[in-house]
């Protein structure tokens, strides 16, 4: 009888309210869901008074969860599609007394052998590999924004009266911009997913060192929530652990590779991902017609092979084209997002308040 192969994935998963918010009121949520073939995972931050966060953070993955499950098409598709839908949840839940109300969000999905991230608002990823850690989301702040141009200093931006000042989250229009990004894993890969809670009064160091342990992904949960508390607790705390436990093939569709330039229009991804599946089968078809014919006529393959080529050149010279298209369409769009955008404040009370 052969025995059964090892997990693939541990996970662990915890919220808290910390120390300093008042009426116990946890505006974070957060959830690990097994799949066939990975899992996915995600932790939202609420804002817009008490209740609007709380409600938003849960909203926002409920839908996700739900329209993952019944989307369609290649993972990074359906995660897309899952965004929007959580997005526009938020958006319709937002009126009354939750005028306002939205929630930052970072998703995992492990699709076999690779990562895929959907990421909105200052929740962060980070990857511990061979005792390293990486940050691999970039926060959709004012003072990050500011980090980036060369205007603050990381220091100046940790203590900035503004830095809970997010320029995008779910709810605050009806075209959501998010970062959606893979690559791939390996065993002993350590995924973390946090609220700010977490990375705020912990520094990226002492994260490094507590993910470091061998411990499992539930006991290291509790071990950074107490780390932010010992820290003040200024804050929901929030923290998804997963552990990589063997190798796995990589899927077969291509992983959609990270934007230089920020945040993106999910309906622009989902169009550039629907284009690249195309062009990609157009192009396998061009090279199957080609070798059939080379088979079937040997005497005229050199003729066949240079028309095969220029076939080939043709669609990847097509395929160089759209994407132009895309990245023109989508620093219009960028542009009439920054002009419109407003700034969600957090770690103040009201409709405009975070947690």
């Amino acid at each position: 009888m052969q025995s059964a192969a090892p997990a693939l994935i541990a996970s662990g998963i915890l919220t808290a309210v910390g120390r300093q918010r008042m009426g116990g009121v946890n505006q974070d949520a957060a959830i690990a869901l097994e799949l066939p073939n990975g899992g996915l995972y995600g932790v939202a931050d609420g804002m817009g008074g008490h209740a609007a966060g709380e409600l938003a953070a849960n909203l926002a993955l409920t839908t996700l969860t739900q329209a993952y499950l019944e989307g369609r098409g290649t993972p990074p598709k359906r995660l897309t599609e899952a965004v929007q839908a959580a997005n526009l949840a938020v958006l319709k839940h937002a009126v009354g007394e939750s005028v306002g109300m939205g929630t930052t969000l970072v998703a995992a999905l492990i699709d076999r052998g690779a990562l895929i991230l959907a990421h909105v608002g200052d929740s962060r990823a980070y990857l511990l590999r061979d005792g390293q850690l990486q940050r691999l989301t970039n926060d959709h702040s004012w003072v990050a924004e500011q980090v980036r141009l060369g205007l603050l200093t990381e220091a100046e931006a940790q203590n900035h009266q503004w830095k809970s000042v997010v320029n995008n989250a779910l709810g605050g229009e009806e075209r959501v911009r998010l970062e959606l990004f893979g690559m791939p894993i390996r065993a002993g890969d350590r995924l973390l997913l946090c609220s700010d809670g977490l990375s705020g009064p912990v520094p990226d160091a002492q994260l490094q060192e507590l993910l470091s342990r061998q411990q499992s992904p539930e006991q290291l949960t509790r071990l950074l929530i107490d780390a932010a508390n010992d820290a003040g607790g200024p804050d929901n705390i929030t923290a998804v652990i997963v552990d990589i436990k063997r190798n796995q093939a990589p899927p077969r569709y291509p992983l959609p590779r990270r934007s230089t330039d920020g945040p993106e229009y999910a309906d622009l991804l989902l169009s550039n991902q629907r284009g690249s599946s195309v062009m990609s089968y157009m192009m396998l078809t061009a090279v199957y017609f080609i070798l059939l014919s080379i088979i079937l006529a040997p005497d005229h393959r050199t003729l066949l092979g240079i028309v095969g080529l220029l076939v080939l050149m043709g669609l990847l010279l097509g395929q160089r084209y759209l994407q132009t298209r895309h990245v023109e369409r989508r620093s219009r769009l960028s542009l009439t997002a920054v002009r419109r955008a407003g700034a969600y404040e957090d770690g103040q009370s009201g409709a405009d308040s975070r947690r």
